[in-house]
């Protein structure tokens, strides 16, 4: 029964705009029609979140989100995204409408691809992958799916926006997104549920795979399963399944699938940038495979013509059907074999010299990875081929001691009794960490990478013998050994922890001096002034203040008192009262006046007397007559 026919969509025009003309593919979150956009009169994919999604307010507003940032990614690898909205029930996405193929298809139809053809398809995911990455957006549902292939070969990468939306939803429904695309997980989605771009990364490089062998990395009975053999179990080298695969290829697809996200490439970018140069370290000149335009059978239709000479027979053998036996001929006297057999004879030895020179002196290679010397030795023995050991290299995939490279490669052609050189693995490549204590990040860094080991983070933490700015040490200690393109943690010193000054203002400076350098700073005493309020001798100010935190040993300024300011007090005696008030105001002292009646009004005495010390606003009693 057609869907579409049943399909409520179908026929209904969303928006005023994009009428519904046949769905295409439906998925766990949603269904994908072909639409026709009534403005522009131009074919367009619409893709319909199903009810169950389009009721949670919260994901839908994710998803709005996600599709506005995907609607800014303008790529030739990417489809476009030209609209959303929705329309009553429907929540939607307006998309480019891409005719031909998914690389599903593609697989399906061809089982697996030559190296050359796999990189030809992986450098557009990956170009598409890196301008959403540039533009700080995850894909987290890279899949062959999700690849598009045009019948003129163009590749673009599909669902852009829309994983991270359903990634960060929390209905119980998108359970089944992860179910659908475990495949293509990395470990740390499924321990942690969270990604980045070496997430996506992780996921390409698996595809690769899949392109290389014709088979997912990993299978099991239980999506569960799956997951858990991404998170405890590396991504086998394609050639252990497909030996033709080159050991550049095998080295770019375990790279990108490492299980450590930091050992990975740090996005699409660098991945493709490593994609490019291993096609032209192999010479690979391949484009992008095509599928079949209809499905094509393998075997021969039986209405048709099975030709003039050969027929099929009841016991399964092949016979020669030739023209009709000729009438006999009167039997005569003989005379061919005399020259019919020096003839059959020069042509057989003709022939075996020609197969000789031709192909029989030849055979192909074995295929010797993964073997030990002593297999590789009997293997190559009996091919009739002589077996020379090259220098031993590093490999991630083949176990120590094993053949990890072999020249020529497997299945090439090599005359008999020629040579064929392997190189044993040194297992995978380790080093110790390098002590680069005193010495500063940037140093430090180039000491790692000089052993393969790359800076991870940089933890700043205080240190009363490392100066700020200086490296403490490392997370692994130095001399842990440690696997090629490991993150090292780098301690930077922020030098001494600060303390804070104590607060010694009041105190005298015996006291005061005595408390600071028992808490390890070091003091001057550069000022004085005078204080009405601080007694002489005493600490009145410090700087810095007191409660600051500063360095210990740091030098803390004091400022001591000199007591109160003292000024004469003006000598007023015989001077008319109000005179003498007047004068000891204007120098800051207050005049308190006893007066006896009957007299001129003059001063007769002061107290205190003229020329007496006394801080301004001190009160000098006067007494008149």
């Amino acid at each position: 029964m057609d869907t579409t026919l049943t399909d409520r969509l179908v026929g209904r025009v969303l928006d005023g705009r994009y009428r519904i003309e046949t769905r295409i593919a439906r998925g766990g979150m949603a269904s994908v029609y072909a639409a026709t956009d009534t403005r522009l009169e131009r074919t367009v994919a619409v893709k319909v979140m199903h009810a169950a999604l389009a009721d949670d307010r919260e994901f839908v507003a994710r998803f709005i989100r996600e599709a506005h940032a995907a609607a800014r990614l303008s790529h030739p690898n990417v489809v476009a995204v030209y609209d959303q909205g929705a329309d009553g029930d429907c929540v939607f996405l307006v998309m480019e409408y891409v005719a031909g193929h998914t690389l599903r298809d593609l697989l399906r139809e061809q089982g697996r691809l030559r190296h050359g053809a796999a990189l030809a398809v992986a450098e557009p995911v990956l170009a598409a992958l890196a301008a959403a990455h540039d533009a700080g957006l995850v894909h987290r549902d890279v899949k062959p799916e999700n690849v598009l292939i045009a019948p003129d070969g163009r590749v673009k990468v599909a669902d852009f926006g829309l994983a991270r939306a359903v990634a960060e939803a929390t209905l119980t429904g998108t359970a089944g997104v992860l179910i659908g695309t475990v495949a293509y997980l990395a470990p740390e989605q499924v321990e942690h549920g969270t990604a980045d771009a070496r997430s996506d990364v992780y996921a390409a490089g698996v595809m690769l795979f899949e392109m290389l062998t014709g088979r997912a990395a990993f299978e099991g009975e239980t999506p569960l399963a799956v997951a858990y053999r991404h998170v405890h179990e590396d991504v086998p080298a394609p050639s252990t399944i497909e030996p033709t695969v080159p050991q550049a290829v095998d080295e770019l697809v375990l790279r990108a699938t490492a299980r450590d996200p930091f050992r990975r490439p740090v996005d699409a970018g660098a991945l493709l940038v490593a994609v490019a140069s291993v096609r032209d370290e192999l010479g690979c000149t391949d484009r992008v495979p095509l599928p079949s335009a209809a499905p094509t059978t393998d075997y021969a239709n039986p209405t048709t013509g099975l030709g003039a000479t050969t027929a099929v027979v009841p016991d399964g053998a092949t016979r020669v059907l030739g023209p009709a036996p000729a009438a006999p001929v009167p039997a005569r006297r003989r005379r061919w074999p005399f020259v019919v057999i020096p003839l059959a004879i020069a042509a057989v030895l003709a022939g075996a010299l020609g197969w000789w020179f031709g192909a029989g002196r030849y055979v192909n290679t074995p295929g010797l990875l993964d073997d030990t010397w002593a297999q590789a030795s009997a293997v190559a023995s009996h091919e009739g081929l002589h077996l020379r050991q090259g220098p031993a290299v590093y490999s991630d995939a083949v176990r120590r001691g094993a053949v990890a490279t072999q020249s020529p490669l497997p299945n090439r052609s090599v005359r008999r009794g020629g040579l064929v050189t392997v190189d044993l693995s040194l297992g995978v490549e380790a080093h110790p960490v390098p002590t680069v204590t005193n010495e500063t990040p940037a140093q430090a860094a180039i000491a790692l990478a000089a052993v393969k080991l790359v800076v991870g983070q940089t933890s700043a933490v205080y240190d009363p013998a490392i100066r700020a700015g200086r490296v403490i040490g490392t997370r692994p200690a130095a001399g842990t050994v440690l696997r090629h393109g490991s993150a090292v943690t780098l301690l930077v010193s922020k030098g001494p922890q600060p303390v804070a000054v104590p607060n010694v203002r009041g105190e005298p400076l015996e006291q005061a001096t005595q408390v600071l350098t028992q808490a390890g700073f070091v003091f001057t005493t550069p000022n004085s002034a005078y204080s009405d309020t601080v007694p002489k001798g005493a600490v009145m100010a410090e700087s810095p203040a007191a409660g600051t935190l500063v360095p210990p040993g740091s030098t803390i300024a004091l400022t001591i008192s000199r007591g109160a300011q003292t000024f004469p007090v003006p000598n007023v005696v015989g001077m008319p009262v109000d005179a003498a008030v007047a004068l000891l105001e204007r120098d800051g002292f207050v005049a308190s006046v006893s007066e006896f009646p009957g007299g001129p009004g003059d001063v007769l005495s002061q107290n205190p007397s003229g020329g007496t010390p006394a801080r301004h606003g001190a009160t000098v009693l006067l007494y008149a007559f």
